[in-house]
Parts: C-alpha cells; sequence; structure tokens
C-alpha cells in the first residue's frame, strides 16, 4: 500500500471536518489501491490521525498492516470497493452531516429539486435503517446505491463513492447542498418541481468533465 493512499485517508478525514461534514470522530473515509483499501481507524481524533495509523486491508477486508481497530463500518466499505464497477482510486466517504442526516429520517429518497443530483446518477435513495457496523446495514447501503453513487442510511447519515481523491470532498459538499435544498423545499410544505430522468442525463452528460485548471504564469 503507497504512503500516498494512507496520506489520502488523513487529508480526507480533516477535510470532512473542516467543511462541517462529520462531528467528532464519527464518519469514515477509504481509498482503493489496486487490490487494497486503505481505511481510517475506529475512534481516533481525526486532528491526531497520522498515516501509518491508517488500516490497509484486503478487498475482503482481511488485515493487512491494521495497528489499529478499524472503523465500525469496515463492511460497508469492502462491500462499496468491491461491487461490480468499482474502480482502482476509488474513494468512499461517509459522512454525518446535518441536511443529509435530517432528511434520512423522514423521506425514503431525495428528490432531485436540483441539478447536482446528476453527480450522483438521480434521486439519491435512503437504505433502510439497521444498527451503524452490521452486515445489514452494508448490504442495505450496497442496494440503494444501485446505479448511483451515493445513498442516505435511514436516521444515520450519508455515503457516496468518488472517482478519485482529487474531488471526493467537493463531491460530498454537493451531496449536503442537494440534500438540504431537498429539506428546505420540503419544509415549506408547497408542491416540488423536480427535474425528470431525461434531464439528469442530460446535465450528468454536460457535467462530464466539467471544469478548468487555469493557466500556470
Amino acid at each position: 500500500m503507497t504512503t500516498a493512499a494512507r496520506t489520502a485517508v488523513v487529508d480526507l478525514c480533516r477535510g470532512l471536518v473542516a467543511r462541517s461534514l462529520v462531528v467528532g470522530t464519527a464518519g469514515n473515509v477509504s481509498v482503493r489501491d489496486g487490490d487494497r483499501i486503505a481505511v481510517s481507524p475506529s475512534a481516533v481524533d481525526y486532528a491526531e490521525l497520522t498515516p501509518d495509523a491508517v488500516g490497509v486491508h484486503a478487498l475482503d477486508g482481511t488485515p493487512l498492516d491494521a495497528p489499529l481497530r478499524p472503523t465500525s463500518e469496515l463492511a460497508l466499505h469492502v462491500l462499496l470497493h468491491a461491487r461490480d464497477g468499482a474502480r482502482d482510486g476509488e474513494v468512499v466517504l461517509h459522512t454525518h452531516a446535518p441536511a443529509s442526516t435530517a432528511l434520512s429520517t423522514v423521506v425514503d429518497e431525495v428528490p432531485p429539486t436540483h441539478y447536482y443530483a446528476a453527480f450522483f446518477g438521480g434521486a439519491v435513495r435512503v437504505a433502510p435503517y439497521a444498527t451503524f457496523g452490521t452486515p445489514e446495514l452494508a448490504s442495505h447501503v450496497l442496494a440503494a446505491m444501485r446505479d448511483r453513487s451515493a445513498a442516505l442510511m435511514a436516521n444515520h447519515g450519508a455515503v457516496l463513492v468518488a472517482p478519485a481523491v482529487a474531488g471526493a470532498l467537493d463531491r460530498a459538499a454537493y451531496l449536503e447542498y442537494v440534500c438540504d435544498v431537498a429539506l428546505r423545499a420540503l419544509g415549506t410544505g408547497l408542491p416540488l418541481r423536480v427535474l425528470d430522468a431525461a434531464e439528469i442525463d442530460r446535465v450528468r452528460s454536460a457535467l462530464d468533465g466539467h471544469g478548468q485548471v487555469p493557466p500556470r504564469t
């Protein structure tokens, strides 16, 4: 396992805190590197987390170099990194942000009220509740993420798969934004104006490759 993957886990964990997407030691992060994954440990203050404390596991969850107990959601990370279509370099982020967590208590899916839903394949489903850290929860989330890259976990939080370390935190912020917009819209009690699947597909195509890098001077 490269030091880069373990370092990325540390940076992503701290980034989740900085963006108020987790509280305390909640949430967890993993990065796939070939046939291994680097996974954040359980209940470690992210400010104190160092790359050598990040565990390295095989794709079936077997510890290879894990000095500390892994996150309680290891089973979830393993399932997502080993799912059909999973790719090397992908990042799994589990957050406990306010809007997504609140929304997970009142809806079965997040209505696509904003075109950023296209980042995640459309309406974000809410996986049925199961106790944290259980195989049942991991299974529910995997099913909810069929043809999607994000899901909410009922009465718990959110999880997403980002294609690479670069941009992963932004993708988590977009998910929280989509949830916040939907939550506020639902709070009005007025009928929602949602985007249909055809528009989501058009936006997804437009967003592919979106963004520019300024020239160096």
